[in-house]
């Protein structure tokens, strides 16, 4: 089928990978001891009391790095003095290829943690892990032991590298500065996970392609005289200016990229004037960007720039546009994907892994994918038959810790089945 020119590519079909034929649960090397399993709950339920912000996470940081000393290992705390990279094993004679690295981000949120019954809620006032970064922390700290001690037996055929990542909540979050400190020198592909209370725990949701949006921050400050509401001809109708903005604005956007692309601008405060008679003169908006596609993503600041200043002009508004790039799509490598669905089906079965959609929410996991191919699997953290929603980023989010079995062990059979070519 022909396209129009300059239409973008069609995407390639979403393979459903639940949907594949692989075989039952296998036998292999990894599984968590119960003794490992119980004081990685501790070590979570710990993190979860002590919740630290971006770029603060000093006494987490501490106490990766001391339990990873304890098991032999030599991490090395990133410049930044929060986060840590950790490499575990030795490359055989005539490895060429890049290792293995298992990423986990591990600041908190500032809300207040609202679960009144859980013994393990923050001691910090305003502060909680309201999104799994406690989990994802010790996920891959569990898989770092585990591998650590197949090391020595000389069980691990290709050496792993463990990352602990600060600031992931801070645009455009913490990866990009991570890169810069060197953590994907050496690396030739990247896992990570992240939690999911719509999936039951025990499974994980899994796709090729785009699994998470591209997400940027927007601040608008328009100016211009004001004056009486009795006399809007003689000044800048701020208002009136402000309110086109936030209903043309998106609408314009939308008319000037491929539908296709989700690319959507939403408004989340807008402030101006102080009296029902006075024309203000200056008023304040600010929203998000967020969009599926990667190209379409980087048009958007131009393409959002020239909308706003378009409408206000019309009103004789003065605009000043602070566009702050967040963070594009995570984009799953195929062969990622695969090697995580491969290494989930042989702990648990085909059956353990599901479909999943793409969200709208941004991860700076996306910035590593950048430079390495890799894959992010969505963990299911939900106990089955809970009747109670507890979405990402409230204060009252919790998870079923038997996941941090499944996500260790899935993580631990990946290193090991992690056999294919690549750079």
């Amino acid at each position: 089928m022909s396209r129009e020119p300059g239409a973008p590519a069609p995407a390639e079909p979403t393979r459903d990978l639940a949907a594949d034929a692989v075989p039952a649960a296998t036998e292999i090397a990894g599984t968590l001891p119960d003794r490992l399993c119980a004081e990685l709950i501790a070590f979570r339920r710990d993190l979860h009391m002590h919740p630290e912000l971006g770029n603060q996470e000093f006494r987490t940081t501490l106490a990766i790095k001391t339990r990873l000393e304890q098991a032999g290992l030599q991490p090395r705390v990133l410049d930044s003095g929060t986060g840590l990279i950790c490499d575990i094993g030795t490359r055989a004679d005539g490895d060429e290829r890049g290792m293995l690295a298992l990423r986990a981000d591990i600041d908190a949120l500032p809300i207040p943690d609202t679960k009144a019954d859980a013994p393990y809620r923050s001691t910090v006032p305003d502060r909680a892990h309201a999104c799994g970064h406690d989990v994802h922390t010790t996920t891959v700290l569990g898989a770092g032991l585990v591998l650590a001690a197949l090391d020595r037996e000389g069980k691990l055929p290709h050496p792993v590298r463990l990352l602990f990542q600060p600031a992931e909540e801070v645009l455009p979050g913490g990866a990009a500065d991570a890169v810069e400190d060197g953590v994907l020198d050496g690396v030739g592909r990247i896992l990570a996970v992240h939690c999911d209370p719509k999936v039951d725990a025990g499974r994980v949701g899994l796709r090729v392609g785009p699994i998470t949006s591209a997400c940027d921050r927007l601040e608008i400050a328009l100016d211009g005289p004001g004056g009486h509401t009795a006399r809007p001809h003689l000044t800048t109708d701020l208002v009136t200016a402000a309110a086109k903005v936030v209903t043309d604005v998106p609408a314009l956007v939308a008319r000037r990229v491929d539908a296709r692309s989700g690319l959507a601008v939403t408004w989340g405060r807008i402030d101006s004037g102080h009296a029902c008679n006075v024309i203000p003169q200056h008023a304040e908006l600010s929203g998000t960007v967020r969009c599926l596609d990667l190209d379409a993503w980087r048009l958007a600041p131009d393409l959002i720039h020239s909308a706003i200043d378009e409408i206000a002009a019309l009103y004789g508004a003065k605009s000043e546009i602070t566009y702050i790039r967040g963070v594009p799509p995570v984009v799953n490598d195929p062969a990622a994907a695969d090697l995580l669905h491969t290494a989930m089906a042989a702990r648990r079965g085909a059956a353990s892994v599901e479909g999943t959609e793409q969200s709208l929410g941004g991860e700076d996991f996306s910035w590593y994918l950048e430079h390495v191919p890799g894959a992010m699997a969505r963990l299911g953290v939900r106990r089955p038959g809970d009747p109670v929603s507890r979405d990402l980023h409230r204060g009252d989010f919790d998870v079923d810790e038997s996941a941090i079995r499944v996500g260790v062990e899935m993580f631990t059979a990946a290193a090991l089945l992690d056999a294919g070519e690549r750079p």
